[in-house]
């Protein structure tokens, strides 16, 4: 699965506002423990003149993260985006729209306090306005009153009706803090300076009064602040969908990849004189030849431990070839044969419609549980021959780009959407046997039932079959 969340571990909001009952600002007040974070800004309530603000700050343990990376589990710096995701909570009160927000790096520590209201501004603590921390004999104050926090990098998110969740893509403070560069002391969401003075409305010294988050506290598990670590975890093997080049395709799509895994008694291992340096392939029209059908070896490398893949391109008449391994004089893997297709200008169907199975799919799992979910799919009306039922197992439609999405059942809640974005956090990986991926249980909510569906890309467009499947997370 190429998705990993990892949840807030304190936040809080902090105001100069005064509050209902209050004839101060509330600059001394704590909201640590608090379910809602709050941003706004308020001109004219307490005066004609008075402008007041909300900020809210959190932060999440990075060292988990890091801990991950260094164990391969997350990919390292430029193949992962870290997202931070607020989901809007409703209220009663007035939205602003319109407007925007920036989320900054906090540049100190800070303490969450255990401080409830957020409507009088009447319980008193640390973090607040202008004070930091506490150790239990002094105070630090903010360098900056309103929480002090890095200029660059910043971030920006924009609302329109002002009930959106935010969504933004933090990634390189998140590597600052990562690599050593920065502490991590979590971020500061806030509006704009523009829009925390209501200077940049059209209408001069205007109101941006209030847009409320769910916060960790949060009785609801997915509405909880979370940053996202998302990235493509695909691995495309043509061996089940391998052509010879043809003038009718590009050089891309002529390509094709296939990989080698080394698999040492259940364990993925690096070949030991390759390690992870390079390995050639040849293709072989038969097994025991001795003439390539390739001229020139393919240059294959190093995937991840025990795997290997190549990418070729075949200028051949063979209906099957061998693919060989080797490096120097030695001979590592000989491959099954693998059938070589065509490309035609006349097989095409544009509305060819699938039926899909996930063949593997237990009722239930654990949040401890990674599982591998294998997709069979199939051309909707196919029929097979009486030889073909009687002597094989019914192979799998390769499709290349197959994406998956998960809704929590009972109130139809998107936990996964579909990751079509620029880091394809959900396109499967496919290979001879058909489309599959990695399915992390940590990141469900348990005892709810969840229902797992599918998007196909094919013909510059997305086919979503009706066929879905449910699981339980306990």
């Amino acid at each position: 699965m190429a998705i990993k969340k990892f949840f807030a571990t304190i936040d809080n909001t902090i105001t100069d506002g005064y509050g209902a009952l209050r004839s101060t600002r509330g600059t001394d007040a704590n909201m640590g423990e608090s379910d809602i974070l709050e941003v706004y800004s308020l001109y004219g309530s307490f005066s004609t003149s008075s402008l007041e603000k909300s900020r809210a700050i959190i932060q999440f343990d990075t060292t988990d993260i890091a801990a991950k990376r260094t164990a391969g589990t997350i990919p390292a710096s430029g193949s992962t985006s870290f997202i931070l995701k607020l989901a809007n909570a409703p209220h009663v009160g007035t939205y602003p729209t319109n407007f925007t927000m920036t989320i900054n790096g906090v540049s100190q520590s800070w303490d969450e306090g255990v401080g409830l209201d957020m409507d009088d501004y009447l319980d008193l603590g640390v973090s607040n306005w202008y004070t930091a921390s506490y150790d239990g004999s002094t105070y630090t104050a903010w360098s900056t009153a309103g929480a002090s926090y890095h200029a660059a990098p910043e971030f920006t998110a924009s609302f329109t009706t002002g009930i959106e969740n935010l969504e933004v893509d933090v990634t390189d403070i998140v590597e600052l803090w990562l690599n050593g560069e920065r502490s991590n002391y979590g971020f500061i969401v806030k509006l704009t300076s523009s829009d925390e003075s209501g200077t940049s409305n059209t209408i001069p010294s205007s109101s941006y009064y209030t847009t409320k988050f769910f916060a960790r506290g949060s009785e609801y598990y997915f509405k909880r602040p979370a940053l996202e670590a998302q990235w493509d975890s695909s691995r495309g093997d043509d061996r089940g969908n391998f052509y010879a080049s043809s003038s009718l395709a590009t050089a891309a799509e002529n390509a094709n990849n296939i990989y080698l895994y080394n698999n040492i008694r259940g364990q993925l291992r690096n070949i030991p004189d390759i390690g992870t340096g390079a390995i050639y392939v040849n293709y072989y029209a038969t097994t025991g030849s001795t003439t390539a059908i390739n001229s020139t070896a393919v240059t294959g490398g190093y995937v991840d431990a025990g795997i290997y893949s190549a990418s070729s391109v075949l200028d051949t008449t063979s209906s099957t070839v061998y693919d060989v391994w080797f490096s120097g004089s030695t001979q590592y893997h000989t491959g099954s044969a693998i059938t070589v297709k065509s490309f035609n200008s006349y097989d095409f169907n544009p509305d060819t419609q699938f039926v899909i199975n996930v063949t593997n799919l237990l009722p239930s799992y654990s949040t401890v549980d990674k599982a591998t979910i294998q997709l069979y799919i199939r051309e909707k009306g196919w029929s097979p021959t009486i030889y073909t039922t009687a002597v094989s197992t019914v192979a799998s439609s390769v499709v290349e780009k197959v994406y998956y999405s998960v809704k929590r059942v009972v109130d139809d809640l998107v936990v996964i959407p579909y990751g079509t974005g620029s880091t394809l956090s959900t396109l499967m990986s496919y290979d001879v046997s058909g489309s599959y991926t990695d399915l992390d249980f940590s990141n469900f909510e348990t005892g709810y039932q969840y229902e797992i569906s599918f998007k196909l890309y094919l013909q510059g467009k997305y086919i979503e079959p009706k066929d879905t499947f449910t699981f339980r997370v306990e």
